[in-house]
C-alpha cells in the first residue's frame, strides 16, 4: 500500500517566525576623497547582504575602489550631511541599516554581535555602538573619545537622519538598545595635519550654525572658552592619561574653539554687524 507523505502545514505564525530568522542588513557609507580609508571600511563590510556607497564627486580613486565591492555606488553633489545620509538610506532595501563612515571599520566581534542581535525576537528598533578611536598611533581611551556611543544600527522603517549642518543624528521611532563591541575609528588619517584640516572645515559649519541661531561674537568668550576647553579635555576628561596624543587633542580642541569664535566674528562683519573689537 502506498502512503502519501504530506508536509506539515505552515501556519501564519510559522511564516512570521521564518521571516524573523532571515533579517537582512544594508551598510550605508557616504564619502569624499577617501581612497586612503575606504578599502579598509569596505573590507569590514563584506559580510552584509548589501553595501550602499554615496560619493560626493571625489577626485581620487574612492569610487574606483568602492566599485570593487558593490554595484550600488552613487555620485551626487554634496547637499550636507543629513541629506546625503538620507539619500543613502533611500537606496537601501534591507530590513536593517548600519551607517558607517569611510574612516571606520566594523570589528569582527561587532559583526557577530550585530548578526545575533537583529535575529532576536525582542530586538530593539535601534542600537548605539561604542566607538574606539585611534590617533597618533594609539587608542585614545580618554580625552572624551571613548566610549563615544553612536546610534548607527536601526530598522530601515524606523529611523532617519535629522539635525543641523554638523552633529547629525538618527531619529528612531521606537526603543534604542546598546551594543557591547566596538566600531573602530581612524580619524584625521592619524595626523595633526588631518586634524587641523578637520577643525577648519567643522569650525566654519559650527560658526554658521551659531550665527543662524542668533549668537554673536564676544571678545570675552573668545578669550575665555579656548583655555577652558583645554582644561576640560586634558584634566577633567583625563587626556593626560593618553600621553602626547592626549595633549595634542586638548590643544587642538582649544584651537578649534578659538577658530570657531574668530569665524563667528567674520560672519558678523560680513553682514554689517561690526564687532567693537
Amino acid at each position: 500500500m502506498l502512503r502519501r507523505i504530506t508536509q506539515p502545514r505552515r501556519t501564519r505564525a510559522g511564516f512570521r517566525h521564518f521571516r524573523h530568522l532571515v533579517m537582512t542588513i544594508s551598510i550605508c557609507i557616504i564619502c569624499f576623497n577617501e581612497e586612503k580609508n575606504i578599502r579598509r571600511c569596505l573590507e569590514s563590510s563584506k559580510w552584509a547582504e548589501e553595501i550602499v556607497v554615496v560619493d560626493s564627486m571625489s577626485q581620487d580613486r574612492t569610487v574606483e575602489i568602492a566599485r570593487e565591492y558593490t554595484d550600488k555606488v552613487y555620485q551626487r553633489e554634496w547637499p550636507g550631511y543629513i541629506d546625503q545620509k538620507n539619500f543613502a538610506l533611500s537606496k537601501a532595501k534591507n530590513d536593517w541599516i548600519l551607517s558607517v563612515d569611510a574612516d571606520e571599520e566594523i570589528s569582527q566581534s561587532l559583526q557577530y554581535e550585530i548578526k545575533a542581535e537583529i535575529e532576536k525576537q525582542d530586538a530593539k528598533d535601534g542600537y548605539r555602538i561604542p566607538r574606539r578611536s585611534f590617533y597618533q598611533g594609539r587608542w585614545i581611551k580618554h580625552s572624551g573619545f571613548y566610549p563615544d556611543r553612536q546610534l548607527r544600527l536601526f530598522r530601515r522603517n524606523k529611523g532617519y537622519w535629522v539635525g543641523k549642518r554638523v552633529h547629525e543624528r538618527v531619529h528612531i521611532n521606537g526603543e534604542v538598545g546598546l551594543l557591547k563591541n566596538d566600531l573602530l575609528h581612524y580619524p584625521y588619517n592619524g595626523t595633526i595635519s588631518g586634524q587641523v584640516q578637520t577643525v577648519d572645515r567643522f569650525s566654519s559649519l559650527l560658526a554658521e550654525n551659531r550665527f543662524q541661531e542668533g549668537e554673536r561674537y564676544s571678545l570675552f568668550l573668545l578669550l575665555l572658552r579656548p583655555p577652558i576647553k583645554f582644561i576640560e579635555v586634558y584634566f577633567f576628561r583625563l587626556g593626560l592619561l593618553d600621553g602626547l596624543a592626549g595633549f595634542i587633542i586638548a590643544l587642538t580642541s582649544a584651537y578649534a574653539m578659538f577658530v570657531r569664535y574668530v569665524k563667528l566674528r567674520e560672519l558678523c562683519n560680513r553682514v554689517g554687524n561690526q564687532p567693537s573689537l
